[in-house]
């Protein structure tokens, strides 16, 4: 993978870019489709449905015929190749009250279980149907919602992307781009991993559980969560703990406060985005327009952490969880209840542990 200290360096790859217009990446075939085209067989061959658009009904070929694709109710490939090689951009964007509904799926290698499972807009560090600016390394999001991932995602014999959609009707202007390094990959390149989950309410004294039944070898590279108020005040005094390679009662890693392991201190009291770290108060505004109080009841929170240049690293297991704690009277702890939702991200050997069941759409709806 380049970077600036090597960026200079001569490679053996091959550049590939995956899009409606050119649905496998293939060499001197993108711009290809034609306004009086019946049918796109490479499209139809993946399942994606193509709503022939009149915009370049005056120019034809070459101009912008296909730049998206409909998702009707089900399951969409929107990449499948047989390759060597590494993704090493991925930008969509979709209607952003679509972004729970719509469900991203990446297998490598032929494997039949996910090794990505989460919801499109909390995967980009998006929860609750709300596009935010995101300027992190691995995860870029801009006005307004151009979603980004700049994880490399390396793979030896094949990948395959889809995407889920649960809503009652077609989602329409689906836009994607994926960009592929089409070459080697050494022996010691783990696979990426990621895991969405949520607990809605949180059960009274119980820690949110962020990822668990992580089977393998590996390195946990990064945390995303969705945090909405069930109580008054503030929310964050939880502890994030990491048990790794057959910890028992007590972690090896054990942080100091929510806001802290989020990079912040004193309850946030401001929005920020950096490199690995990053929170947005979301300030659910009122039917008059104003904007609540923070921390009351109902007021939703975004946060980040990516472990990239401090990575959690296990040998045979991990489990992570937080605790949601906010405050009693008279200075006293109380354990919360609140609706708290997550993505874990991580690169292990494979194969992985059974992902647990994601939930329906109902589990997942933001309301």
């Amino acid at each position: 993978m380049f970077n600036l200290s090597n960026i200079t360096q001569l490679t053996n790859g091959k550049t590939r870019l995956f899009t409606a217009e050119n649905v496998y990446g293939e060499k001197g075939k993108g711009g290809m489709a034609h306004i009086s085209d019946t049918s796109q067989p490479e499209v139809e061959a993946l399942g994606q449905v193509w709503e022939k658009s009149n915009h370049a009904r005056e120019l034809g070929q070459k101009w912008k015929v296909r730049p998206c694709i409909n998702l009707p109710v089900g399951t969409t490939t929107i990449l499948d190749i047989e390759a060597t090689g590494r993704l090493t951009h991925i930008w969509f964007t979709v209607d952003a009250k679509r972004f729970r509904d719509l469900i991203l799926r990446m297998y490598w290698d032929g494997e039949e279980t996910p090794s990505v499972e989460s919801p499109v807009g909390d995967f980009f560090c998006c929860p609750f149907n709300k596009p935010l600016n995101i300027t992190s390394l691995p995860i870029n999001v801009n006005p307004t919602g151009g979603l980004n991932c700049y994880f490399p995602m390396p793979f030896r014999k094949h990948a395959r992307i889809t995407i889920e959609n649960r809503a009652p009707e077609t989602v329409g202007g689906f836009f994607y781009a994926i960009s592929m390094d089409e070459g080697e990959v050494a022996d010691d390149e783990a696979y990426f991993h990621a895991k969405f989950n949520r607990t809605n309410p949180l059960k009274y004294k119980e820690d949110y559980v962020i990822i668990e039944n992580i089977r393998g070898r590996g390195h946990y590279v990064g945390t995303h969560m969705g945090w909405q108020q069930n109580n008054e005040g503030w929310w964050g005094e939880g502890e994030i703990k990491a048990f790794i390679d057959g910890d028992g009662e007590f972690p090896s890693y054990c942080g100091t406060g929510t806001e802290d392991y989020f990079g912040g201190a004193w309850c946030f009291n401001g929005n920020f985005s950096a490199p690995f770290l990053g929170y947005t108060d979301l300030m659910t505004t009122s039917l008059c327009g104003e904007k609540r109080p923070t921390n009351t009841v109902g007021n939703r929170h975004s946060m980040y952490r990516f472990h990239i240049p401090d990575p959690l690293r296990f040998e045979h297991d991990l489990k992570i969880t937080m605790q949601a704690i906010g405050w009693r009277s008279e200075w006293r702890f109380l354990p919360l209840q609140d609706d708290i939702c997550s993505v874990a991200y991580w690169y292990q050997s494979e194969p992985h542990g059974a992902f647990d069941a994601l939930g329906d759409r109902d589990a997942l709806e933001v309301v």
